[in-house]
């Protein structure tokens, strides 16, 4: 997959991601689940594109372990939310696998970057 479609994919799964918060009770534990929800997925899409500004190697493989954290929490808070069912929808399913997908592309780069390391 290349930059500028992952680029797209991050930006819009925090879009979706927002748009899901949109719909969670309003009451302390959706604004408190909306907030780190939305914080971590952000974080996804604004660290891949800070990766493209990365000052040296050992850089560019810290934003990336950063983006795997959070996309990971992001993880977390979408199946809280579907495990607990405050919100039941087919755009929490969809966020769901987007936010595993995106976890896994992650991990796979890392991997491949620490491979690519060793063998330097």
């Amino acid at each position: 997959m290349d930059r500028i479609t992952l680029q797209e994919r991050t930006k819009l799964f925090h879009i979706g991601v927002i748009q899901l918060c949109n719909l969670l009770p309003k009451n302390a534990a959706g604004f408190e689940l909306a907030k780190q929800l939305i914080r971590s997925a952000g974080s996804v899409g604004a660290n891949y594109r800070a990766t493209k500004r990365a000052k040296s190697n050992n850089d560019f493989v810290n934003k990336m372990k950063i983006i795997v954290e959070e996309a990971d929490e992001s993880l977390y808070w979408l199946e809280i939310i579907n495990d607990t069912k405050m919100i039941q929808t087919d755009e929490l399913q969809q966020l769901l696998k987007e936010a595993n997908e995106l976890t896994a592309i992650f991990v796979s780069s890392l991997k491949t970057l620490s491979q690519t390391k060793q063998r330097s």
